[in-house]
C-alpha cells in the first residue's frame, strides 16, 4: 500500500465528510474552482491539474490503462483542464492522447507538453529530430493547435526555442516556455526568464521545497510569466513525513481535510502560481486533489504556521 493511501485511510472519516459538498461544487462544470490568469493573455486556468510522470507514467507502460482512463475522466468531470505531459514520460503522452480522444475530452483539456531531443546536461539538438518530436506530439494529442509546449529541462534553447517560436507564430502552439526541476539549472532558468519572451515556466515547488519562493516566483510575477508547479508533494517525500499523522484541525480554516489538500493549498496560495500538476494514476487521488481548488487558501500567517508544522516533523 502506498504512503498516500495510508494517509487517506487515516483521515478518511473527517476527509470524506468535508469532501462531499466541495466535490459537488467542483462537479458543477468547474463552478467554484479557484482559477488563475495566464499573464500574457488573461486566460484563466483551474489551479489544480494533472501531471503524467511518476505513477501515471508507470501505468501507461502497462497493458491495462483503465485506471488512467478513470483519472483523466475524473479530472474533466470535476472541472479540471490542465494536463501536463512530455515525450520523455514514456508512454504517457501517447496513451493520454488516445484516452482523451476516446472519452471525447481532448478539446476541453489544456494540453501542456514538452520538447527536448538534446537531453539534460548539454549537447546540441538535431533540428530535424526536434521538429519530428513536435509533429509526433501533434499526432498523439490529435489537435491542430497545442495549448502549451515547453523546452524540457532547458535543453539546447538555441536550437529548440526558435522552433517553438516559429510554431507559435504559425498558430500551432498557443503558449511556449521552459522547464526545470534541477537546482543546478536554476540560474539558467532565471537568465532565460529575464532575456526571452516566454509565456510559461515549469518548476518544482512544495512546502518543504521552497527555493522557488526566493527568486523564481517573484521574477515570474515581475515578468508576467505563468508558472506550472511540479512535485508539490516533494515527489513522495512529504507523504513519508506525515505517515501515521492526522491533518491538524486548524487546516479546516482554509478548507483542507486531507494532507494532499494541505500541501496543495500551500502551493496554490502563492500568487505567482498559475496551476499545479500533481501526477497520479488513481481517480480517488484526483478527486482529493481537486478539492484543493475549492474554498479558501491560507494567508501569510497561516502559511508560516503550516511551514512550522512540517519542519517540526522528522525528515523523510
Amino acid at each position: 500500500m502506498t504512503t498516500r493511501r495510508r494517509c487517506l485511510q487515516a483521515t478518511a472519516a473527517a476527509g470524506l465528510m468535508a469532501l462531499a459538498p466541495r466535490l459537488a461544487l467542483a462537479q458543477a462544470a468547474g463552478a467554484g474552482l479557484i482559477t488563475r490568469p495566464i499573464p500574457s493573455t488573461g486566460e484563466r486556468l483551474p489551479i489544480i491539474g494533472l501531471g503524467s510522470s511518476a505513477s501515471f507514467s508507470q501505468v501507461a507502460r502497462g497493458e491495462d490503462v483503465s485506471a488512467l482512463r478513470s483519472v483523466l475522466g475524473r479530472l474533466a468531470e470535476l472541472g479540471g483542464t490542465v494536463f501536463d505531459t512530455a515525450p520523455g514520460y514514456g508512454a504517457s503522452e501517447e496513451v493520454a492522447g488516445r484516452i482523451a480522444q476516446e472519452l471525447g475530452i481532448a478539446q476541453r483539456l489544456f494540453w501542456a507538453t514538452k520538447l527536448n531531443v538534446a537531453g539534460r546536461g548539454g549537447g546540441t539538438a538535431d533540428p530535424a529530430a526536434a521538429r519530428e518530436q513536435l509533429e509526433t506530439s501533434f499526432r498523439r494529442i490529435g489537435r491542430p493547435a497545442i495549448d502549451l509546449i515547453q523546452i524540457h529541462n532547458l535543453g539546447d534553447l538555441r536550437t529548440q526555442l526558435p522552433i517553438l517560436q516559429e510554431a507559435k507564430a504559425q498558430g500551432r502552439v498557443r503558449y511556449i516556455g521552459v522547464t526545470t526541476t534541477f537546482e543546478s539549472q536554476y540560474e539558467e532558468l532565471l537568465r532565460v526568464m529575464r532575456s526571452e519572451r516566454i509565456d510559461f515556466i515549469g518548476t518544482n515547488y512544495a512546502i518543504d521545497d521552497r527555493h522557488a519562493e526566493e527568486m523564481i516566483l517573484p521574477l515570474a510575477r515581475e515578468r508576467g510569466i505563468a508558472v506550472l508547479v511540479y512535485a508539490p508533494f516533494g515527489r513522495t517525500r512529504l507523504w513519508r513525513r506525515v505517515a501515521g499523522r492526522e491533518v491538524p484541525q486548524w487546516a479546516g480554516e482554509f478548507g483542507a481535510g486531507t494532507w494532499a489538500q494541505f500541501f496543495l493549498k500551500y502551493v496554490a496560495s502563492h500568487p505567482a502560481v498559475t496551476a499545479i500538476t500533481p501526477a497520479t494514476s488513481r481517480p480517488d487521488n484526483m478527486a482529493d486533489n481537486m478539492v484543493a481548488a475549492t474554498g479558501g487558501l491560507p494567508d501569510a500567517a497561516m502559511r508560516q504556521r503550516m511551514i512550522e508544522l512540517v519542519e517540526a516533523l522528522p525528515s523523510a
